[in-house]
C-alpha cells in the first residue's frame, strides 16, 4: 500500500543538521498535533518521496504540485522582502491556486480516499459525549469501528487556510516579513 510506503520513506531520512530535519515518526501520515517545523521538514523532504507512488500523470501532477508548494512556502518564509520578491509571490499564489484547482478535478476526482479507522473511532466516540451531554443513552455497545467501509472523505479547498494564502503578500508589505509577527 501506498500509505505504509510513504512512511518507510520518511523513516529512512537521517537528521540532518543541528535544528534543521529532525528524524521523522514511525508513521508520518498519521502525525497529528505538528509544530510548524516538522510540516516544513515534511515539505523539504517529501518530493522525492512521493515518486512512483501514483500512477502517471498524477505522479507528475503531484510532483508539481509539492514543488510549488515548496516554492509558494520559501518566498513566504524570507526574512527579507523586495518589491520583486513580493511579486514573484503574488505570481507564485496564483499558480498554485490554479495548480490546486486542477489537482482537485483531475487527481482527486481519481482516487476515493477514506476516513483512517482512527478518525472513524474518534467521530464515534464524539457522537456519544453528544448524545450523554443531551441526556440520551445508546442501546446497545458503543460505536467501534465496524465491518462497512469508512465514510469517504474529499479534498476540500474551502479553509480558512487556504483562502487567506492571497492574503500573504499584503500582510508582508503592510507588516513586514512573516517572522516578525504571529495570528
Amino acid at each position: 500500500m501506498a500509505v505504509q510506503e510513504l512512511n518507510c520513506h520518511y523513516c529512512a531520512v537521517p537528521t540532518f543538521g543541528r535544528s534543521m530535519i529532525q528524524r521523522f515518526w514511525e508513521s508520518a501520515s498519521n502525525m497529528k498535533k505538528l509544530a510548524a517545523r516538522n510540516y516544513e521538514d515534511l515539505l523539504q523532504c517529501t518530493i522525492p518521496f512521493f515518486e512512483g507512488l501514483l500512477p502517471e500523470p498524477h505522479n507528475a501532477a503531484i510532483a508539481s504540485l509539492l514543488f510549488m508548494l515548496a516554492e509558494w512556502h520559501t518566498l513566504a518564509k524570507l526574512q527579507m522582502h523586495t518589491k520583486t520578491l513580493v511579486n514573484w509571490l503574488q505570481q507564485c499564489t496564483t499558480n498554485l491556486s490554479s495548480q490546486m484547482r486542477r489537482f482537485k478535478m483531475h487527481t482527486c476526482s481519481s482516487f476515493v480516499t477514506r476516513a483512517l479507522p482512527k478518525e472513524e473511532a474518534a467521530c464515534g466516540q464524539g457522537q456519544v459525549k453528544k448524545a450523554a451531554r443531551r441526556g440520551q443513552t445508546t442501546a446497545g455497545p458503543l460505536p467501534t469501528a465496524s465491518k462497512q467501509p469508512h465514510k469517504v472523505k474529499l479534498f476540500n479547498l474551502f479553509t480558512y487556510k487556504y483562502h487567506s494564502l492571497g492574503n500573504y503578500m499584503k500582510m508582508i508589505l503592510q507588516f513586514g516579513t512573516t517572522d516578525l509577527y504571529s495570528t
